[in-house]
């Protein structure tokens, strides 16, 4: 197999792996905040949190380059105080994918959440467990199944993130061209369309490799 097509794979591999790893404490936090809590401003948080979904990716993108870029509000700072550029790096398509597949990986594990027996909780509360480690060692366990089904949606979708990504972190070879962007980049070039489709193969491969695993481990967890 070409040593490009291999690369690319390699890459986004990493960069959706990078992504759900860096956004599921707090999308774990944010799911358990919205099935358990009631809180002034609950409906703006959440609508907030689920604007990346109905949003166009380019927009996403567009507003992280505002926010992160080497002129933006706090990229600049980073930039001038440390040096730090985080636009059109290999961190920024782990930070675009993050955000455009965050809505997913707290929607499904707030099903999860919601799905836990309350009276479970407070009978460990009363036999004197402290909150925090009944959410350790009741809640969290019990609630796995949809965190694990919204970390391999979160997987999935960063794996096919193209428009944030194309804008916040460029079309870089080696650096930012995932498997979507390359995909784009072959079918601009005449006589490349073979290797878009074998893209295209791979690409559906690990999505269905992802959602089968999702499924064992699933069934699993719900059989114990």
């Amino acid at each position: 197999m070409d040593e490009l097509i291999v690369s690319t794979v390699q890459l986004s591999l990493k960069v959706a792996i990078c992504s759900v790893l860096f956004m599921l404490p707090v999308a774990i936090f944010s799911a358990w905040l919205l099935a358990n809590r009631s809180f002034y401003g609950k409906t703006i948080f959440e609508g907030i949190i689920n604007l990346p979904l109905v949003m166009p990716p380019v927009t996403t993108g567009y507003i992280l380059l505002i926010v992160l870029g080497k002129n933006g509000i706090f990229g600049s700072v980073l930039f001038e105080q440390f040096g730090i550029t985080i636009a059109f790096t290999t961190l920024a398509a782990v930070i675009s994918s993050a955000v455009v597949s965050f809505p997913l990986v707290v929607r499904s594990a707030r099903i999860g959440f919601e799905y836990v027996d309350s009276d479970l909780e407070q009978a460990a509360i009363t036999l004197g467990s402290s909150p925090l480690k009944t959410f350790f060692t009741i809640t969290l366990p019990l609630a796995l199944p949809g965190i694990i089904s919204g970390t391999i949606l979160g997987f999935a979708r960063s794996l096919g993130e193209f428009g944030a990504t194309i804008t916040f972190a460029g079309n870089i070879q080696g650096i930012s061209r995932t498997l979507p962007l390359s995909i784009y980049s072959y079918l601009q070039i005449p006589g490349k369309e073979n290797t878009a489709l074998l893209l295209v193969v791979i690409s559906i491969a690990i999505s269905f490799l992802a959602m089968i695993i999702s499924s064992i481990v699933n069934k699993h967890l719900v059989s114990r």
